[in-house]
């Protein structure tokens, strides 16, 4: 999570120090010399050049000058020399501390920045997802795995929180959108967060609208989202787009949803998205010539509704 606060300046510091102020240090009273922040933001400016281990910040910390040490409340010694801690400080301090409560903190002070960014009048956007960390498997356990909040427009994660299993996403839903001022704001997320219970609490508690993936884990919805008269629709815009060893097409068809003519048995839709996508992918081949492309037509309903 620290490395996504981006590049830090002396007064980008200073922002970050009262959220991370909040964080509770889980180390005794007695024998401290290194305040909790003042390790944190430590291993805040190392992460973001780029340090992705314990030793490569302890590594950073070494090489900091007096300068940026007293940036980040390293104190100095009464004999006047000014010391990085140690890499056994910052491992243990990291070891014990509440990885929720320094997501939160994190999380609090990128909001809060996303917010001061944000243009007057601008809606804000925010994708949640979860993903598996790359490189987060043990020889006793699997991937850690995340469920995050990120915005569209500037890929900033706004709240983030470990799920035990991609199965348990669903659950945390809720909690990790609770302490968010959504007021106005569009979420969108794909089919495994398209529950029911959780789009109506999104709606009618954080007033906030929604964009949901339809698929057949939501029949009812999807059957009549079937029904509408898509081929009577004209397209309203198409993108073309060419990566990853494929080239795709996509197309976009909408269709408003009357509550008067019965509606769609999802809590709250308004309007109803059709976007059919065609690929052309080449299978992997250690010929020298290009195997023929194969054509594969996949479509998608999305949902949009809101306040």
């Amino acid at each position: 999570m620290l490395m996504k606060l981006g590049p830090l300046d002396a007064g980008q510091v200073a922002d970050l120090r009262p959220f991370l102020d909040l964080v509770p240090d889980p180390r005794a009273r007695r024998g401290r010399w290194y305040s909790l922040t003042a390790i944190l933001l430590v291993c805040a400016c190392a992460a973001v050049s780029g340090a992705r281990s314990v030793d490569e910040i302890a590594e950073w910390a070494a090489r900091a000058s007096d300068t940026v040490l007293t940036a980040v409340g390293v104190r100095r010694h009464p004999l006047r020399w000014r010391h990085a801690p140690s890499r056994t400080t910052i491992g243990r301090v990291l070891a014990a501390v509440d990885g929720d409560a320094l997501d939160q903190a994190v999380g609090a002070c990128l909001t809060a920045r996303n917010n001061a960014g944000t243009a007057s009048g601008k809606r804000q956007v925010i994708a949640v997802d979860g993903k598996s960390l790359r490189g987060s498997a043990r020889l006793s356990a699997g991937r850690r795995h995340l469920l995050s909040a990120v915005t569209h427009h500037r890929a900033m994660t706004l709240a983030q929180a470990e799920v035990g299993t991609k199965t348990n996403e669903t659950a945390h839903f809720r909690p990790l959108l609770e302490p968010l001022d959504l007021d106005g704001s569009l979420v969108t997320f794909d089919a495994l967060h398209s529950v029911q219970a959780n789009v109506t609490w999104l709606v009618e508690t954080k007033n906030a609208h929604y964009i949901a993936v339809i698929k057949r884990n939501q029949p009812t919805a999807y059957r009549q989202l079937a029904a509408l008269p898509w081929p009577d629709i004209a397209v309203q815009h198409t993108v073309s787009s060419a990566g990853h060893g494929r080239r795709e097409s996509r197309s976009i068809k909408t269709c408003g949803i009357a509550d008067e003519l019965g509606g769609i048995a999802f809590p709250h839709s308004r309007l109803a998205f059709r976007c059919p996508r065609t690929r052309l992918s080449a299978p992997p081949s250690t010929k020298l010539c290009a195997p023929p492309l194969k054509r594969r037509r996949c479509p998608a309903r999305w949902l949009g509704g809101g306040s």
